[in-house]
């Protein structure tokens, strides 16, 4: 079974345990991401984020045979807990229709059976939103020194090709360029 996983944020250069048996590849589906989720760590993360601007994902094929296995891998990968596998892991399989349509002519593309991302909300101040850029560059401002270096970190670690509105403008107001080199 010919398995993916998109990626856009850390699980390209910090997968840590998720099964993959080949290299990111640049060539995913357009997808509207953005940096519009603030994380437990009050780091500012990349999600899909519906109305943003499409940006190229990255994808890797899993060396998991399971559907079943790689949503539990990527799942625990992203700290996901089982009985939010369902909302927080989203898949397309062939036999699926309702999802974004560029995942599915892309997959189909590539004759692939199903393909897996973390499927996390926008999260602004607790709350299912997505925060404007000003809001994005206030709550980087009022962290403290280790917290600012750890949102640092993961902006600049995205891939270079994750080039979004909220990224330009933090470039802008910190200098944080892409360090990635992919």
């Amino acid at each position: 079974m010919k398995i993916a996983c998109l990626g856009w944020g850390s699980l390209i250069w910090d997968p840590r345990s998720v099964h993959i048996r080949s290299d990111w590849f640049s060539d995913g589906p357009l997808l509207p991401i953005e940096f519009a989720r603030v994380s437990k760590d009050k780091r500012v993360t990349l999600v899909i984020t519906p109305g943003s601007p499409l940006v190229r994902s990255l994808w890797a094929l899993s060396s998991l045979d399971s559907v079943d296995a790689a949503k539990v891998d990527l799942a625990l990968r992203e700290g996901i807990k089982p009985e939010h596998v369902a909302d927080k892991i989203g898949v397309w399989q062939l036999e699926k229709i309702d999802v974004n349509p560029e995942i599915v002519h892309w997959a189909k593309r590539l004759n692939l059976d199903a393909v897996l991302w973390t499927n996390l909300k926008p999260r602004f101040d607790g709350e299912e939103r997505i925060a404007t850029v000003d809001e994005i560059i206030s709550h980087i401002l009022h962290l403290s020194h280790e917290e600012r270096s750890n949102a640092e970190r993961y902006i600049r670690m995205a891939p270079k090709q994750i080039d979004t509105p909220y990224r330009r403008r933090m470039q802008q107001e910190f200098g944080w360029t892409p360090q990635a080199s992919f």
